[in-house]
């Protein structure tokens, strides 16, 4: 049963990372058509800069789930890689337990709270004249931490199989 639930949400953080990279090359077009608006024609637009913050803010908060799924945030391996894998697990559910979950709970709780107001309340992002929507964004960082925090659970469970039964799921 563990085993599936594992599965499942790794497949979810796998599909969202492979699917985010095509906002990587929306993120692209976007800022090559400004630099050329602005130094090629000297056109600058209203739009680009902030659709192109809105993009990679959108890249970053669903990639979470995916960076973590490979192991690629950022961690002290000074000691973490001298450690056997049983030793990493136990530092792993420590930390996920004592730092990760409460973080992101709070993170998530704060990040419904701001998608909510900003669809309630219709709020537009005021960087520039084009006043675009806040909910798209929000709701973007919201879904990112909820696809994060999944992803973390699979990790924790992961590491406490290892613990639990001495092998890996």
């Amino acid at each position: 049963m563990m085993k599936k639930i594992v599965r499942v949400i790794d497949s979810v953080s796998e599909w969202t990372g492979k699917t985010v990279r095509w906002a990587c090359v929306a993120l692209v077009l976007v800022l090559c058509y400004e630099v050329t608006a602005r130094y090629v024609f000297t056109a600058p637009t209203i739009w680009a800069h902030e659709t192109s913050c809105m993009l990679g803010g959108t890249i970053v908060a669903l990639g979470w789930a995916y960076t973590h799924r490979h192991h690629g945030h950022v961690r002290v391996d000074v000691f973490y890689a001298r450690m056997s894998p049983k030793g990493k697990a136990i530092t792993d559910v420590l930390c996920a337990f004592f730092l990760l979950f409460p973080l992101l709970a709070i993170l998530i709780y704060t990040a419904a709270d701001f998608m909510w107001i900003a669809w309630l309340k219709s709020e537009v992002l005021i960087e520039s004249y084009w006043y675009p929507p806040a909910g798209p964004i929000r709701t973007g960082m919201f879904l990112g931490l909820c696809l994060f925090a999944l992803q973390g659970i699979a990790q924790f469970i992961r590491d406490l199989y290892l613990l639990i039964r001495n092998k890996s799921l």
